[in-house]
C-alpha cells in the first residue's frame, strides 16, 4: 500500500462565491461561474474551497498515477489560473473517446487546461463533468 502523502492543499472555510467574485479577469470570472454551475448540477452538492484558489466537489482518496502516493482530495474541481482554467477531473483517460471533440485545450495528468470556454464545445465539457462526477 502506498504511503499517505502530506499535502498543503486542504478544504477551507473560505467562500467560493467571494473567490469567484474576486477573479480579476472578467471572462475568467464568467467562465468560472458557468463551470461552477455545471459541477454543482453534476455533483448535486455545494463546493468547497481547497486552499486559497481551488474549488472542489466531493471527497475521495486519490492515488497519484505517477508517484503512487495517496492523498485526500476532491472528486472534481477547478481553479481559475492566470493563463487558463484548470479543470480537475481525476482520470482523463475515461474521456478518451470524446476529448478530440472538445476543442482547444491542453491536458495534464489529471487536469484539463482551457483558456476560455468559447474555445471548446461546452456540451462535450458538460458530458465529461457528468461522467467524472459518477
Amino acid at each position: 500500500m502506498a504511503k499517505p502523502a502530506v499535502i498543503k492543499t486542504k478544504p477551507t472555510l473560505l467562500s467560493v462565491a467571494d473567490f469567484i467574485d474576486r477573479i480579476a479577469d472578467e471572462q475568467q470570472r464568467k467562465d468560472g461561474r458557468v463551470i461552477l454551475k455545471m459541477m454543482e448540477k453534476a455533483m448535486k452538492e455545494k463546493p468547497k474551497m481547497w486552499g486559497s484558489s481551488m474549488i472542489g466537489f466531493g471527497d475521495i482518496r486519490y492515488k497519484s498515477p505517477r508517484s503512487g502516493r495517496e492523498v485526500d482530495w476532491f472528486k472534481i474541481g477547478f481553479s481559475p489560473r492566470k493563463a487558463n482554467l484548470s479543470l480537475h477531473l481525476v482520470d482523463l483517460n475515461r474521456h478518451a473517446a470524446i476529448l478530440p471533440k472538445l476543442g482547444k485545450y491542453k491536458k495534464g495528468a489529471g487536469c484539463l487546461y482551457i483558456i476560455k470556454l468559447e474555445d471548446i464545445d461546452i456540451n462535450i465539457l458538460e458530458q465529461m463533468i457528468i461522467a467524472a462526477a459518477k
